[in-house]
């Protein structure tokens, strides 16, 4: 089975040592096609902390496909927050803004749900839907199609609901009928899954929403310790059934080690001819 890494929300500059050396453990012993690096890299997006970040992702022996979190635009800085919000991000991580990564097995297409006139919240534009919509059209049977967000598209707790990605309905919307398998978020340090057809008209039953935990950082909720996810791809025995395995890591202090906890085989939609 092949894998990629989720590794959401590190917020370097709050990030404990032991836990990020664990991390770096687990990704050498996987060795992901790509790491997924989902938003809120840093703390307060200075430079020592974007260096922080380059330095553990250049240490890793895969493709690392980012994208900015809310954190990662100044926020005190105002100047540099107006005019130049993603300076900083990109001399760690390149101008793309909204990479895209391709193999085999699987196609991620990201997307900036960041603004620098929001603080916290996030949101994604028609313009932006419809280029995710373009690229997943170009996608093999074989691949199964994530779509990344910082922000997320659903939340399970009442006092989360305000930090639901503006714009998401039509975008769920949109992406799963251009057949979006996952849509892959992080920002509220909670991990979870669940069946996009549950929150959202229409959606067929084999669309998934895959959020993370906060991968190193002190900033875990008291329920979630510090967590980060694995995605497999996994065929049926017969071949005819596309499955998507998620699981969850979390760090374990006693063991001084990220440690599986939790195992869902996903079933995708048929993908033999077109989306």
């Amino acid at each position: 089975m092949s894998c990629l890494l989720q590794v959401s929300d590190p917020h370097f500059g709050t990030e404990q040592p032991e836990v990020l050396q664990a991390l770096e453990r687990l990704a050498h012993a996987l060795a992901p096609q790509a790491m997924l690096l989902s938003g809120d890299i840093t703390q307060r997006a200075t430079r020592r902390q974007f260096a922080a970040a380059r330095a553990f992702a250049d240490r890793l022996a895969a493709p690392v496909i980012a994208i900015p979190g809310n954190h990662d635009i100044p926020l005190f800085q105002l100047a540099a927050r107006v005019f130049s919000p993603y300076g900083r991000y990109t001399e760690a991580f390149g101008p793309d803004l909204e990479p895209v990564f391709a193999c085999d097995d699987w196609l991620v297409v990201t997307v900036n749900t960041t603004r620098w006139y929001r603080h916290e919240d996030g949101e994604v534009s028609p313009a932006q839907v419809e280029r995710v919509v373009a690229r997943l059209a170009q996608a093999s049977p074989a691949q199964v199609r994530v779509v990344v967000t910082h922000q997320p598209v659903l939340v399970t707790r009442p006092e989360d609901r305000s930090n639901r990605l503006h714009g998401r309905d039509a975008a769920v919307a949109r992406w799963t009928a251009a057949g979006a398998d996952l849509i892959v978020g992080g920002h509220i340090h909670l991990p979870f899954v669940r069946p996009l057809d549950e929150h959202f008209q229409g959606c067929p039953p084999t669309a998934w929403a895959v959020q993370a935990g906060t991968a190193v950082s002190t900033r875990v909720r008291w329920d979630a310790p510090n967590s980060v996810n694995v995605l497999r791809t996994e065929a049926s025995g017969d071949g005819a059934q596309r499955v998507c395995v998620v699981e969850r890591w979390d760090h374990s202090a006693a063991d001084k080690a990220f440690m599986p906890v939790d195992l869902l085989r996903l079933p995708l939609a048929s993908r033999a001819a077109g989306p």
